[in-house]
This record gives C-alpha cells, sequence and structure tokens, in this order.
C-alpha cells in the first residue's frame, strides 16, 4: 500500500490496518515454516506495510506534515 493512500486514512483505520497487516505476517511465517508460501516475497512486503503504518501513526503522533 503507498504511503499516500495511508495518509488519507484515519487514525482508527490506521490502527485497524496495523492489526490486519500484523495478523497476516503471523500466518505468512507459519506458512513458511510449514513449507507451504509459495511467494516469500510476500513477507518483506507485509513487513514494510507494517512500517508505513507506524511511522504515519507516529509522525501524526508528533504533528508533522508531509509536503
Amino acid at each position: 500500500m503507498k504511503s499516500k493512500e495511508l495518509w488519507e486514512m484515519t487514525n482508527e483505520e490506521l490502527l485497524k490496518k496495523l492489526d490486519d497487516s500484523k495478523d497476516e505476517l503471523f500466518k505468512l511465517r507459519f506458512r513458511l515454516a510449514t513449507n507451504q508460501l509459495d511467494n516469500p516475497m510476500k513477507i518483506k512486503e507485509t513487513r514494510r506495510d507494517i512500517a508505513r503504518v507506524k511511522t504515519i501513526i507516529r509522525e501524526r503522533e508528533l504533528g508533522i506534515k508531509r509536503a
């Protein structure tokens, strides 16, 4: 997901997205451990999505505005 799309979300939507992404990451790691994961790059994408969401949440807490 693009950061521009995330900036348009509300705080509640961001927290929901964060929970969903963490749950998805858990499931992906479980599938990797059982050799059922088709695309291991999905783990990397999910980790980056989590980082993007956390960054935007933190920037909003600090009052940082994007140009």
